[in-house]
């Protein structure tokens, strides 16, 4: 069984945030290798600007305010546990391109690579999940 998870967070709002860093904090408290491929809107979640104010669902608002009261941790507090954890952070540079990014838009201690530096990761994890 391979101690590995591979994630692909290619969505942006507060949702695909929860989902991508609680299951990358779990398994890296269970001493499991992670890495994250943050590609398109995905990218919003390491970005230095756009962590800070990720959309909720139409409707859904209220969710947010389940997450103070349940003392939930904040988005960056998740990545700030996430990198604390050895969690490795990918962005795509193809999306970085496109959009016109560079490296100092996101948080330090990022890695900036294509599809194949994640796939490298990826061959041989168990399991690999996108969000």
């Amino acid at each position: 069984m391979s101690n590995k998870v591979a994630i692909i967070a290619s969505n942006g709002g507060v949702f695909d945030a929860y989902k991508v860093f609680n299951i990358a904090t779990a398994a890296a408290a269970t001493e499991k290798e992670v890495a994250i491929f943050f590609t398109f809107e995905g990218l919003n979640l390491i970005h230095k600007q756009a962590m800070h104010a990720l959309p909720l669902p139409e409707g859904k608002e209220h969710i947010a305010e389940g997450f103070a009261k349940a003392n939930v941790p904040s988005i960056p507090q998740l990545v700030e546990m996430a990198q604390e954890l050895g969690v490795k952070f990918i962005g795509c540079q193809m999306t970085m391109d496109v959009m016109g990014l560079t490296k100092d838009d996101f948080i330090d201690g990022i890695e900036v690579g294509g599809a194949v530096t994640f796939l490298e990761f990826a061959k041989d994890a168990s399991p690999t999940l996108t969000f």
